[in-house]
């Protein structure tokens, strides 16, 4: 069991000059895995606090990173499988998993609910970073009588060791889908999602019906560990990208020593609706020189347009440097509702062609270059 010491740090993250400060609180406790002594480590608060945000990412001071603690993983042989381990246990007999935690990750003034929900699923279902769980939701399937309900996808917000790091868990990220009657404006519930819900209203001990691991397109690239990683998400579509940032600044793993560039793009509706965001800019404090983020919070933020702020108009403020770095090699990722990407490629390809490029030669060969890695929903 966890030995936790009761001492707690308030860490104030320097913003730049156009962003009130926020504060983030991190527990320090020392973890012990099969009587092993462990490195202290970070728990973090995910509930995100209301923050002004406006039009520029976030700067912060400079650290000394190699003072930086991380956290000691186990089993380490998950590191030793040389492929992705694919579709374990399939729909017809799914793994019965157990429900550890729910919490809602949004403010108050968020439009909807969304919540990190931690899966114990016993060392038994093991993934990698970027992989999805299927999850078989309780109860009959309407449309086939006497059948289950179909497999809905959810990506795995953490890493291979799960969010207790000894390789039990997996995590998801998931809003909860409420459908309003458009007449009447009232909620109908006959028509809300019935996995969202689900899992959204499930509790502690609850079984929860898992298949999978499912998915290679969004698997982390680790043959070079200084690559420059450019991360793009909507929403739950941050939960891959969690996955791979605890991977690279929290967790001591030997296999893997992160040393390149991790860039996120996050677009969420306002900044009750941040995701993850204490996590975040703590790396952004201890990695200054490996990770950068920005925000689009399209309720709060004008684009250079005046128009509302959208991830790919945060991409263009950057399209310089995005561009020289998917020259120079980078991968890049977009993951969240499929209505982002149309937005996204006008995007790239106006700025393409403002660089005198063929944006679908482009493309093309970075699609060729295994760069180029989409899942959306």
């Amino acid at each position: 069991m966890a030995q936790l010491a009761a001492s707690q740090v308030a860490v104030n993250v320097p913003v730049g000059s156009d962003f009130s400060t926020r504060r983030s609180v991190f527990k320090t406790h020392s973890i012990n895995f099969n009587d092993k002594s462990r490195a202290p480590s970070l728990s973090l608060d995910l509930k995100t606090k209301n923050v002004r945000l406006r039009n520029r990412h976030i700067i912060c001071q400079s650290v000394q990173q190699a003072s930086v603690p991380k956290v000691s993983v186990a089993p380490t042989n998950l590191e030793d499988a040389r492929d992705p381990p694919l579709n374990t246990f399939k729909p017809k007999e799914p793994y019965i998993a157990t429900i550890l935690s729910v919490e809602r990750l949004v403010g108050p003034k968020a439009p909807g609910e969304t919540c990190h929900i931690v899966i114990d699923h016993g060392g038994n279902v093991p993934y990698w970073e970027g992989q999805s769980y299927g999850v078989i939701p309780p109860g009959e399937n309407p449309k086939k009588p006497g059948n289950p309900h179909n497999v809905r996808l959810y990506s795995i917000a953490s890493t291979r060791y799960g969010d207790n790091f000894d390789g039990k868990t997996a995590s998801l990220c998931v809003r909860r889908a409420v459908y309003y009657d458009p007449e009447t404006g009232k909620e109908d519930t006959s028509k809300n999602g019935v996995c969202s819900n689900f899992l959204c209203n499930s509790k502690p001990g609850d079984k929860v019906r898992i298949t999978g691991p499912s998915g290679k397109i969004m698997l982390l690239p680790e043959d070079n560990p200084n690559a420059t990683h450019i991360m793009i998400a909507t929403g739950t579509g941050v939960a891959p990208y969690r996955g791979y940032l605890r991977r690279m600044f929290m967790e001591s793993v030997p296999a893997f020593k992160f040393n390149g560039l991790a860039w996120l793009f996050l677009g969420v509706a306002n900044s009750d609706s941040l995701l993850y965001d204490d996590e975040f800019s703590k790396y952004l404090k201890d990695y200054p020189d490996n990770f950068r983020y920005d925000l689009a919070l399209s309720r709060e933020q004008k684009s250079k347009s005046g128009g509302k702020m959208y991830v790919q108009d945060k991409i263009e403020e950057y399209s310089d440097e995005v561009f020289k770095l998917l020259d120079n090699g980078a991968h890049i990722y977009f993951c969240g509702l499929k209505g982002m990407m149309p937005g996204i490629q006008e995007t790239l390809k106006r700025v393409a062609e403002q660089r005198g490029e063929s944006w679908e030669e482009k493309l093309s060969q970075l699609k060729k270059n295994k760069q180029w890695h989409v899942e959306v929903y």
